[in-house]
């Protein structure tokens, strides 16, 4: 790139399991837009995405023409083991270009620092300066008022001492929402399966809306908790309701960053926290005037977020975590969003030669 050019990069976390910090060295970064929609605008040295999650940023080249490196490693917001490498790239200003000044300048590229991997109040802090462009339209009259604790488990293994069984005492990890690891049905698909009236086997209706045992979530949780039942359980919501969702991070195995996508909707995140939400207390921070635009969020570790959204797009829509290994564990649901009025309001019909299950 040229001396004073700016360039629009989209920077997107394809990673499958790992948070990830991005920067370029000795450039501020401009954050324009996140997950395709537009924020107001904040400079900043580093970004950090969770899988699935887009952002945004201009970046102008106001630095003595040289090569730069654009790095990214790993945000580790749990307790565990990760890779923790650091994949880079070089920016070159086209003034230096010359074969002499390329080669000892290559040699010489200026290192992106980056935050340390467990720098939590790093990602928090640029999480917040998240915000939409404008006033927007919030959801004030909320209709579903839910409230979903995120997090791992242990599932007693029925064959013991096997590859997958890695957790402690013939154990391996499991994950759930509400103390539901989601099982995946295999013969039929849960929206063919509703809109045919065919649920039995498939899935039932009966998802939590609020954790069955209230619990100190990020604290020293009792073992006697740490085991979720399985099943397909789907949340229906009426076509157009308001809804709201705390995701409450729990510290059952390890706190963690959970990055939350749900599918056929954007929503507003209206707040966040750390420690156990308290609807007393943290609901007056909430901001319902420019709050940012997400489909995928995180949850802080050992703290919550809040989402409002309309529900006005029927069908059935996975809520999942977007770490690729957490979601096949089971931190994972399913809405049920009816029909509303009319054709437009609406699942269309499957075409007539759908192919059979």
């Amino acid at each position: 790139m040229g001396s004073g050019e700016i360039v629009l990069l989209r920077v997107i976390n394809s990673a499958l399991n790992q948070e990830l910090f991005f920067g370029v060295a000795n450039h501020k970064l401009t954050v324009v837009a996140a997950d395709a929609s537009y924020t107001k605008p904040f400079s900043t040295n580093v970004i950090m995405l969770g899988p699935g999650q887009t952002t945004d940023v201009l970046l102008t080249a106001d630095q003595p023409p040289a090569h730069y490196y654009m790095a990214a490693h790993a945000y580790n917001s749990a307790n565990a083991a990760f890779d923790n490498t650091t994949t880079t790239a070089i920016l070159k200003y086209k003034d230096a270009s010359c074969v002499t000044l390329q080669a000892k300048s290559q040699a010489r590229a200026i290192p992106a620092q980056l935050p340390g991997f467990n720098d939590t109040a790093t990602a928090a802090a640029f999480t917040a300066q998240m915000k939409s462009p404008s006033k927007v339209k919030v959801p004030l009259e909320i209709d579903e008022n839910l409230f979903f604790t995120v997090g791992l488990g242990l599932f007693n293994c029925p064959t013991p001492n096997t590859q997958r069984c890695q957790g402690p005492n013939g154990t391996r990890f499991t994950a759930s929402i509400n103390n539901v690891s989601f099982v995946f049905p295999k013969q039929n698909s849960i929206m063919q399966a509703y809109y045919q009236g065919t649920p039995t086997g498939v899935f039932t209706t009966d998802f939590p809306p609020t954790p069955p045992v209230t619990f100190d979530y990020t604290g020293n949780v009792s073992r006697g908790l740490w085991q979720p039942t399985r099943g397909t359980k789907a949340y229906k919501l009426k076509f157009n309701s308001q809804v709201q969702i705390i995701l409450q991070d729990t510290s059952i195995v390890t706190t963690e960053n959970h990055p939350m996508h749900l599918h056929g909707y954007e929503f507003y995140v209206v707040g966040t926290g750390v420690g156990n939400f308290n609807p007393n207390t943290d609901t007056s921070s909430f901001n319902l005037i420019d709050p940012p635009r997400r489909n995928t969020i995180g949850t802080p570790p050992g703290g919550w977020v809040a989402i409002r959204f309309v529900a006005n797009n029927p069908g059935a829509w996975l809520m999942h975590c977007h770490i690729d290994s957490h979601i096949f564990w089971g931190l994972a649901m399913v809405f049920l969003v009816e029909n509303g009025e009319g054709h437009l309001q609406s699942v269309q019909s499957p075409p007539l030669d759908l192919p059979q299950c």
